[in-house]
């Protein structure tokens, strides 16, 4: 699967899609892979602070529950409840599947992750 060349991404397999000030966050097709099929998704309230590389919820699989991190610093303005009754949708399409959007605190950290390209050659 192709990684699309406008998000960035995380070494813990996290994407961001920036819009301004503004970026969803989302799991990568390679993420989704590895965890296998998806039964529930532990989001934060609308609101939430969050930090650089603070968790930000789970996501359990039938083979484990890993951790989310976000990818940036900033405050939930969104949260993708449809994931609550419908977590095989990060499996079905994990880059078009956003969990949070985040209005961005600090935009000068999205330099510290990766691109597209940056992030296939870590998971190769």
């Amino acid at each position: 699967m192709a990684y699309p060349a406008g998000f960035k991404y995380t070494k813990d397999h996290e994407w961001i899609e920036l819009e301004g000030e503004r970026g969803k966050v989302g799991i990568t097709d390679y993420a989704q892979q590895q965890l296998g099929d998806v039964v529930y998704v532990d989001l934060p309230e609308v609101g939430a602070k969050l930090k650089q590389g603070q968790s930000f919820g789970t996501i359990e699989s039938v083979k484990a529950v890993s951790e989310l991190y976000s990818p940036v610093s900033g405050e939930v303005a969104e949260v993708n409840t449809a994931l609550k009754d419908k977590p095989e949708m990060t499996n079905k399409d994990p880059h078009a599947t956003w969990m949070v959007v985040l209005k961005l605190t600090n935009p000068g950290e999205v330099g510290a992750l990766l691109d597209a390209t940056q992030y296939q050659a870590l998971i190769k």
